[in-house]
């Protein structure tokens, strides 16, 4: 027992680490763009190259794993998260930073689905929920402190914030190698495929009884990234704002969006169910991209930017939840294609909101509304089918 705790604790580190790495980029990775004189358009492709590798690799990885353990798998995502970040640090030209990103999300998109079938392996199904819960956890963590970390530290030089989530991850790789054991049930087992994304189940998926909530999965991570990409381009070209200005304000917001989710979203979806809860998160979101357009100064940007993130942090656990309640096949399948739908709308939205960002700075917050309102339609579709198929059960897809 007090050494799968401590095995946990360490991946619960090295979690901690990965996401950390992940949140220093964001304030950080738009004024490199503009270093390097490119644009929205590089810096939406630059988002969607990780998402891209990432979506493309994680399940390969995890497939991977099956057949020659958890831990040199994990190592392989730790290391690459290492010397990806080092890359970053160390580039002096635009096509260096598309290597780099390229890089992290080949390699270290073998860390998460290996770290949760590392605890799946090496616990029981009474603390597995709470294990499981402890690995969220420490991404939520290193995604709150990395965008306040990254952009203090670039108050000194824009690489420096780099060169310290890769040394925080050389150490993390040390530590698996020196103390990790293999998890005790992943044996290598050479009857189990290699597997890719499966584009085939995706179409399948959304043409099926629940294709309705995969395309809200889809539209609320494709409009959040209208958010979430162009954030940082947006506060300097608007507002002529810093690294550490940015930084403190994604740092802030992702406080509120963590509270919100762990504090607010089981409370409300009980009170009011998950439909309702999704319809108001779709319209308000709607209106927070707006009213971010009108803001003037730093306390707008902060007021208006946390009501828009206020307003959709519960979007995304309300949809996996109403997908998990009304799907007729394995938790695990199901569970896998709604986190494929949200890297899909990951890919896209970068790629979306900076090309039209170069056209209107304005235009991808705009485009964001537009978005989710169209989400906010999908979700009166599916309750008025909820309720068409209480008085006719024989309509069901």
């Amino acid at each position: 027992m007090v050494q799968n705790q401590r095995n946990v604790l360490i991946l619960f580190f090295t979690m901690i680490v990965i996401m950390l790495g992940f949140g220093i980029v964001i304030p950080i990775l738009p004024f490199y763009v503009k270093q390097f004189g490119a644009g929205g358009s590089a810096l939406g492709m630059l988002m969607a190259t990780y998402g891209l590798m990432q979506f493309i690799f994680a399940p390969i990885w995890g497939s991977i794993s099956d057949q020659i353990g958890r831990k040199p798998i994990l190592m392989v995502g730790v290391f690459g998260n290492a010397l990806a970040q080092l890359l970053l640090g160390l580039s002096t030209q635009l096509w260096m930073l598309f290597v780099a990103r390229a890089l992290a999300g080949i390699l270290s998109s073998a860390t998460l689905p290996t770290a949760m079938a590392y605890v799946s392996d090496s616990t029981s199904e009474e603390e597995r929920g709470g294990k499981m819960g402890m690995i969220g956890a420490a991404m939520g963590i290193g995604m709150v402190i990395g965008p306040g970390l990254g952009g203090w530290l670039a108050s000194s030089s824009l690489s420096a914030p780099f060169f310290l989530a890769s040394g925080l991850s050389f150490l993390a790789l040390i530590i698996v190698f020196l103390v990790l054991p293999e998890a005790p049930r992943s044996a290598p087992n050479k009857d189990i495929r290699i597997r890719g994304p499966q584009i085939q189940n995706l179409w399948k998926a959304l043409t099926g009884p629940i294709g309705l909530l995969f395309w809200m999965a889809f539209l609320l991570s494709f409009g959040l990234t209208n958010f979430e990409s162009v954030f940082g381009l947006y506060a300097k070209e608007r507002y002529n704002y810093t690294p550490q200005q940015v930084g403190t304000i994604l740092t802030v917001i992702g406080l509120i969006s963590a509270l919100i989710q762990g504090g607010l979203t089981g409370p409300a979806t009980r009170k009011f169910g998950e439909i309702k809860v999704i319809q108001a998160a779709f319209i308000s979101s709607a209106i927070g991209f707006v009213l971010m357009t009108l803001a003037q100064n730093y306390v707008q940007v902060m007021l208006t930017a946390g009501y828009f993130v206020l307003s959709n942090a519960m979007l995304n656990p309300s949809v996996a939840s109403l997908i998990s309640k009304n799907t007729s096949t394995k938790q695990g399948i199901t569970m896998g294609l709604n986190n494929s739908f949200l890297s899909l709308g990951r890919i896209i939205g970068p790629m979306w909101a900076g090309s039209i960002f170069d056209l209107n700075i304005h235009y991808p917050y705009f485009s964001g509304s537009v978005i989710m309102v169209l989400g906010f339609l999908m979700s009166l579709a599916w309750s008025r089918r909820e309720v068409a198929l209480k008085f006719n059960p024989e309509i069901e897809d």
